[in-house]
């Protein structure tokens, strides 16, 4: 049985938001690309398991672990860290082992990692959910990437000055996407899917870019030497 080769790649940008997981779902045929309306699914096997298949997608989440809890940052933190530079750093948090991350609750989790403040206690649910369903055969197709280290790629390796929390921010953001990512932009200024917020929306265009970067074979790697896990998957950030 020949299996026909689609005319277009479909991929997906991907961030965690308080309704679950937003999708920003995407055909790209050559080198157009053509942005559907974006969606909230509440667990991450669903949109791992979405059909059509994503062929390749960028989540904005953490892939590859430490065992065991051993401060605050993996390498490619610590890189990304510096390549977005100061104040958008702040944006890029630590993260648990998956020692930590399997414990029995959240308080258990923040005893073995005393790093942890509250802003990380929120991002537990999805990084434990994504401790559970990520397994080494989606690596070839999802990629870990973080939007602020997608912007600052965007903006050609220019570090952002202003906050996406913020309306001059906001804006600045548009207009990388909007030249980055032509027609992108008139489907995240619609109103979110509810369980979502704009910024959000702004996050997931992020991760489209760097999908795209990635059906393309164009993606940079941090750290540029791969750094393994027990669990044979990388501890990087694309972009």
């Amino acid at each position: 049985m020949v299996v026909k080769q689609l005319p277009y790649k479909n991929l997906a940008g991907v961030t965690p938001c308080p309704g679950g997981w937003l999708v920003l779902p995407a055909r790209l045929a050559g080198i157009t690309i053509s942005c559907e309306d974006a969606f909230v699914l509440p667990k991450l096997f669903e949109v791992l398991d979405y059909r059509p298949k994503f062929d390749f997608a960028a989540i904005n989440i953490p892939i590859g672990l430490k065992d065991e809890p051993d401060g605050r940052f993996r390498p490619c933190e610590l890189e990304a860290r510096d390549y977005v530079g100061w104040p958008r750093s702040i944006g890029i948090s630590g993260v648990p082992s998956r020692t930590a991350l399997r414990a029995d609750s959240p308080g258990e989790t923040m005893e073995m990692e005393q790093w942890m403040t509250r802003h990380d206690r929120r991002r537990l649910r999805w990084l434990r959910e994504a401790e559970r369903e990520i397994q080494p055969f989606h690596s070839r197709s999802w990629f870990s990437g973080h939007p602020d280290v997608s912007f600052t790629a965007m903006n050609g390796d220019e570090p952002l000055k202003t906050s996406p929390f913020h309306e001059d921010g906001h804006l600045e953001r548009l207009e990388l996407i909007r030249a980055q990512l032509p027609g992108v932009d008139d489907v995240i200024t619609r109103v979110p899917p509810a369980g979502a917020a704009a910024v959000h929306m702004m996050q997931a265009a992020a991760m489209l870019w760097t999908a795209r970067r990635g059906s393309g074979r164009a993606i940079s790697r941090l750290p540029l030497d791969p750094v393994w896990d027990s669990e044979g998957m990388r501890m990087e950030i694309v972009r």
